[in-house]
């Protein structure tokens, strides 16, 4: 099958260089809120479809056609690295990755395997496939090692973050070997996806917004840091996205980086003025999407209204695609952007 003309807008914005439209993307794009993706749930699990090459690139594929986005993300899971290191989790229906003995001491953090990239050979699998069929760049991602660390050591999701903050004051050695072994795994994990073909790449960092600038800075800031810096002799965009990251936005985007990724709690001319030069991701809340037409296209002008300029600028959601959104919805705001 021939390929169309290659739309390589996604990547002109992250290095800031002039577009002909405004490219567009949206997190978790490839899944939750499409039939297609919803048709494989009815038959395998998250992780099984996430370590299935063909079926993975089913899905990361879905919302290009169907969607018309500028850009692909790889269907995965930000646990698939932890899993590979060696720990033992589920991924449960409604509430997310439980790990049955969290992180409680440094002889835990110990006992994590350094990643080998043998381990995730199915992913660079999905994307060599994926680069043979896709007409728009691909991007390739992590979990942040906060967001990981919070995960391993709170055992599941939570939206207090209690035990992870006391393990990161009260065993601050402890909490440093667990960031330096999740950062190391990290650049593996992100190396290897771009060796494989990933065109860009993005650190999720969901949960760091829950710590105050002074701790970011302390307890998390030097390891993503070495992450992005590791990564730039790898020649492709750099995207560095965190939720709640206001209060520390000239600090999250002290980073090696070409592009800061923005949630909704911020003005994107308040963003763009505090991270210089990078280009900005952003920054719909998804819940406008379950709005009416009205109230989406208000929203969207509203950002566009911000703007202070087009150039280096990419649009997207402000975290993930709510299961409850139509596809119909996406796709028409795609076409909007697009017009504008």
């Amino acid at each position: 099958m021939a390929l169309e003309k290659f739309n390589d807008s996604f990547l002109r914005a992250c290095r800031s260089e002039p577009v002909g439209r405004t490219p567009v993307w949206f997190m978790r794009q490839a899944g939750r809120s499409l039939p297609g993706y919803r048709a494989l749930r009815e038959k395998y699990d998250v992780l099984t479809l996430a370590r299935t090459p063909e079926l993975a690139a089913q899905v990361s594929m879905e919302p290009i056609g169907l969607l018309g986005v500028d850009a692909a993300i790889l269907f995965a899971d930000i646990m698939l690295l932890p899993l590979a290191m060696g720990v033992d989790l589920k991924i449960v229906d409604a509430t997310g990755p439980v790990i049955e003995k969290p992180v409680v001491s440094m002889g835990d953090i110990e006992a994590l395997a350094s990643l080998d990239p043998a381990h995730v050979e199915y992913l660079a699998q999905t994307i060599k496939i994926l680069r043979g069929e896709l007409n728009v760049p691909l991007i390739g991602f992590s979990g942040a090692p906060f967001t990981l660390a919070s995960y391993l050591i709170e055992g599941k999701p939570t939206r207090q973050w209690i035990k992870t903050k006391r393990f990161m004051m009260e065993q601050p050695v402890a909490w440093s070997r667990l960031m330096e072994k999740l950062s190391e795994s990290i650049v593996v994990y992100l190396s290897t996806q771009i060796d494989a073909g990933a065109q860009a790449v993005q650190l999720f960092d969901s949960w760091v917004g829950c710590l105050s600038p002074s701790d970011y800075r302390a307890y998390v800031l030097p390891y993503v840091q070495r992450i992005f810096s590791a990564l730039a002799g790898k020649k492709v965009p750099r995207i560095h996205f965190g939720t709640d990251t206001g209060a520390m936005l000239r600090d999250f985007a002290d980073v090696d980086c070409e592009v800061i990724g923005l949630d909704w709690r911020v003005d994107i001319a308040q963003a763009k003025a505090a991270v210089g030069a990078k280009a900005v991701q952003g920054n719909l809340d998804p819940v406008v999407l379950l709005g009416d037409e009205k109230i989406i296209k208000e929203n969207v002008d509203r950002i566009f209204t911000s703007l202070p300029s087009r150039n280096g600028f990419i649009f997207n959601l402000g975290h993930g695609v709510l299961p409850e959104t139509n596809d119909t919805t996406l796709k028409k705001l795609v076409e909007y952007i697009h017009e504008k």
